[in-house]
């Protein structure tokens, strides 16, 4: 059985970083594309980040720049490292993992399993 558990969100100021993890468990984190999401109370969810088995990234037009997605094979961790933070960024973020090997799209039906969240609020 799968799980994802999200950590390290919080409420932090404009500017701020924070670093985001997601602990795989009955899944490899290098084995297929994962992915982090976002979603803001009366929105939809949205891509933030991916990365894939080889360990290609992709980033949503909205946070490229100052986010990184990364991954410890060791702690079969998945990592977001968010920069520069803004208000809105305020959101509650997921992490997702698939079962094939690309990544191809931000399309959440592509992703098996997620996560139960970490929130993240950012004040100006």
């Amino acid at each position: 059985q799968v799980h994802l558990v999200e950590s390290g969100g919080g409420s932090v100021q404009a500017g701020e970083s924070l670093r985001l993890s997601c602990t795989a468990s009955g899944y490899t984190v290098n084995s297929a594309c994962m992915g982090w999401f976002r979603q803001a109370p009366g929105g939809e969810r949205e891509g933030v980040a991916t990365i894939d088995k080889a360990g290609n990234t992709n980033y949503a037009d909205s946070v490229k720049g100052r986010v990184t997605v990364s991954r410890d094979n060791a702690k079969n961790t998945l990592y977001l490292d968010i920069n520069t933070l803004k208000p809105e960024d305020s959101a509650m973020y997921y992490c997702g993992a698939s079962a094939g090997i690309f990544c191809f799209d931000f399309g959440t039906g592509y992703f098996r399993y997620w996560g139960q969240g970490t929130q993240v609020t950012v004040s100006s």
